[in-house]
């Protein structure tokens, strides 16, 4: 059996579990909203919340797209006993997820997020072009229109940042100079781009698209300026093969079988950017009829 686990309402955990039902596979879904209490049943480990149950040793495979699995924590009187107890069952909540990443599998919970500046770093080590970056709390050493400004967190959405509004960090160039020093933020050298590269990876195999954001001016710095009026144009492309094995290192140095990866193409040179673990990739699929939510429920 299948174990997945995800968020509620996610529009891509459903694609592919269309695939696995026509499949005839069978699979159980996790969202973040369950607290599962870990019990023993004839010397089994089974999970239980209200809405699902399931023995560890039932689940052959586990994709973990978003969320994680909660576990439901019990609380003691005596503050001696109860601090012990959290971090029994502390322990026991890492063994149980060590079981199930032990499993085949799309990525895990406890590799969900990745640090972009260790990530850059493994990326040189690996061979693999990457744009100048420095950190700084100050605007002394930066070019101006030179150089670019983004954010060093996986999450860049800023839930209920006004009443009822969320916003969102865009990568910026630095026209001014600050006269006060600030928190330490990301600077990068900003690379005049032919074109961007999103690549899907899975298991060593890769699926690439170019995105020709460079001829909009509202996406010419951060392609996430959707422009559904007029969206980028979009074609299927094929990284050379030497871009492919070092792509294939720098996911085995970061224990990671899947991700979205994201490249600058400057003439003759690929830029590596980041390694999104959990990104979007169904628009990647359709575009390109890569067929990627049957990938997965093959693989699965």
């Amino acid at each position: 059996m299948i174990l997945i686990v995800s968020k509620n309402n996610e529009i891509t955990t459903t694609e592919i579990i269309k695939w696995l039902l026509s499949m005839g596979k069978r699979f159980v879904r996790v969202d973040e909203d369950e607290l599962f209490e870990i019990k023993m049943l004839n010397g089994k480990f089974i999970l239980q919340s209200e809405r699902n149950n399931f023995f560890l040793d039932d689940i052959t495979s586990v994709w973990y797209r978003r969320g994680g699995i909660k576990f439901k924590r019990f609380c003691y009187d005596n503050e001696a006993i109860n601090t012990h107890m959290y971090e029994a069952q502390h322990w026991l909540e890492e063994y149980v997820l060590h079981l199930l990443e032990s499993k085949k599998h799309i990525n895990k919970q406890t590799k969900a997020h990745v640090n972009k500046l260790l990530v850059l770093e493994a990326a040189k080590k690996v061979g693999l072009d990457v744009p100048n970056y420095f950190l700084s709390n100050t605007t002394q050493d930066v070019q101006l229109g030179k150089t670019i400004v983004k954010s060093i967190t996986g999450n860049v959405i800023l839930q209920n940042l006004t009443e009822n509004t969320d916003g969102i960090m865009y990568t910026a160039v630095v026209d001014k100079k600050i006269s006060k020093d600030f928190f330490i933020s990301f600077f990068q050298e900003k690379i005049e781009k032919d074109f961007e590269i999103r690549t899907f990876y899975l298991e060593e195999k890769m699926w690439s698209i170019a995105i020709f954001s460079q001829n909009d001016r509202q996406t010419q710095l951060d392609l996430r300026k959707y422009n559904t009026e007029n969206p980028n144009r979009n074609v299927r492309y094929l990284l050379p093969k030497s871009v492919e094995e070092k792509i294939c290192k720098l996911m085995k140095a970061l224990e990671l079988n899947c991700g979205s990866i994201d490249f600058i193409k400057n003439g003759d040179k690929f830029y590596f950017l980041e390694v999104n673990v959990v990104g979007q990739f169904l628009s990647l699929s359709d575009t390109c009829n890569y067929s990627l939510d049957k990938v997965i429920a093959n693989y699965l």
